[in-house]
């Protein structure tokens, strides 16, 4: 009774990782990353971070066509490290910073939201703009409480106005766009440290918006033919979505001005303002809107599964294990999602983006690239329908480039992460103890 159902196809599955890559992401970030390197040779962080994800897409697409289950990580890490070892703890983390931290991605998306809903509404008040974030979970939330098929007939059609939002900046550019607008100021390529660490903000930056390309591995156990339906989905999304970004850029630059891009609150309205007219840019803020609401829902449908899946194998609070009687969809696991980044909505957006790429990376990335290996050392007899390409290089890209972000993100940020990780492997051995489990098997009488 508790089984979920198999009925998200290739196409929807490919939308599901779009909508969720896109969402807000590049409409917020492009200023940010123009800032963080002073100039168009920012658009170098968008290419590093899109051949880093292209490459952990790779270690993503052959877990999760070798282990097609709901759960996605948490899965891949337990198989991959052991049920009685090290894979106990690494996958508890996972847990805790879906639980804990990914409502904060959430979040920052429905503030980005709210940050454009000001286009319209420029007098709206910091609470009010709050109060629309919060709004926008919860109608998220709505939307996903029903039957994974009608979320993936969604996710086909809000895909298409995603890239027909994105198709239409880039023929604004083509048709009105100039070269020489795109002008590398002087100096922009001695690699000093200041190069260095604004190559890694720029590229921070392009990991949070690339996030989410595998997006589908949070629901592998309700895809249709997840062996090929997976990677697929995964790769076509990153190619599709880094095709979109960089052609996005280089048409914005080519007729705002970089130093005006940079400080830009709506780059993407005052672009098509520019290009067609006040109305026009009414139009691509409205559609902006649909697709941060779209990524919302995205998100919210991954997430609340992983905590599902932990909770259907016994190894988190039983509640979230519920599944809705007639729609067949963990119920509990969604309204907690949905009640917990409204919540989040009342953190202010400065620093959100940094702190949640980093804790993710920490926390969720960085372990899953090296699980591949020790899946198929440690478990040779599971199937792998797709096996990584130029196995392990892929793997040391992937490791190399979320070392370089974290490294050059900030002390901060690097100490937070450090302390949700504590705080995690406590929380764990604290239950570990109480269950008798791994490292505390027997001690129980």
């Amino acid at each position: 009774m508790n089984q979920l159902e198999r009925r998200l196809g290739l196409g929807g599955a490919t939308a599901v990782n779009v909508l969720a890559m896109i969402g807000i992401g590049p409409f917020i970030t492009i200023p940010l990353l123009l800032r963080t390197m002073g100039g168009p040779q920012a658009m170098l962080g968008w290419f590093i971070g899109a051949v880093v994800a292209l490459a952990d897409g790779l270690v993503w697409a052959e877990l999760g066509a070798a282990m097609p289950e709901s759960g996605g990580g948490y899965q891949y890490l337990l198989t991959a490290y052991g049920s009685h070892g090290p894979g106990r703890v690494l996958s508890f983390l996972f847990l805790w910073q879906t639980v804990a931290g990914m409502p904060l991605i959430i979040a920052s998306g429905a503030i980005g939201l709210a940050h454009y809903a000001a286009f319209f509404f420029p007098a709206m008040t910091p609470w009010q703009s709050k109060a629309l974030a919060m709004a926008g979970c919860a109608l998220a939330t709505t939307l996903i409480y029903r039957r994974i098929e009608t979320i993936g007939r969604w996710s086909l059609a809000l895909g298409v106005m995603t890239l027909a939002a994105g198709a239409w900046i880039i023929a604004a550019g083509a048709t009105h766009g100039s070269r020489g607008a795109i002008a590398v100021p002087a100096g922009a390529w001695q690699f000093s440290r200041g190069f260095w660490l604004g190559l890694g903000g720029a590229t921070l930056y392009a990991a949070y918006d690339y996030m989410g390309y595998n997006t589908i591995c949070g629901v592998g156990g309700e895809v249709v033919r997840p062996q090929t339906t997976i990677p697929r989905s995964i790769l076509a999304a990153i190619v599709i979505v880094g095709a979109l970004y960089f052609m996005m850029n280089v048409s914005i630059i080519s007729v705002v001005p970089w130093r005006e891009a940079a400080q830009s609150q709506f780059i993407a309205s005052d672009f098509i303002a520019r290009v067609h007219g006040a109305r026009s840019a009414a139009l691509m803020t409205a559609l902006i809107l649909v697709i941060a609401l779209a990524s919302l829902y995205a998100n919210l449908l991954t997430f609340s599964r992983v905590p599902y899946a932990a909770a259907a194998d016994g190894r988190f609070f039983g509640v979230f294990a519920r599944v809705h009687p007639t729609g067949r969809f963990p119920s509990f696991s969604v309204v907690y999602m949905g009640v917990a980044s409204a919540l989040c909505c009342l953190i202010d957006l400065d620093a959100v983006i940094n702190a949640v790429t980093v804790l993710y990376l920490m926390i969720a990335a960085v372990p899953v690239v090296p699980a591949v290996t020790a899946l198929r050392r440690r478990r040779p007899d599971i199937a792998r329908p797709f096996r990584m390409w130029l196995y392990p290089l892929p793997s040391l890209v992937a490791m190399a480039g979320w070392i370089f972000i974290i490294s050059t993100s900030g002390w901060k940020y690097i100490a937070t992460g450090a302390a949700v990780i504590v705080a995690g492997v406590a929380a764990y051995l604290w239950r570990a103890r109480g269950t008798g489990e791994w490292p505390f098997e027997g001690e129980l009488t």
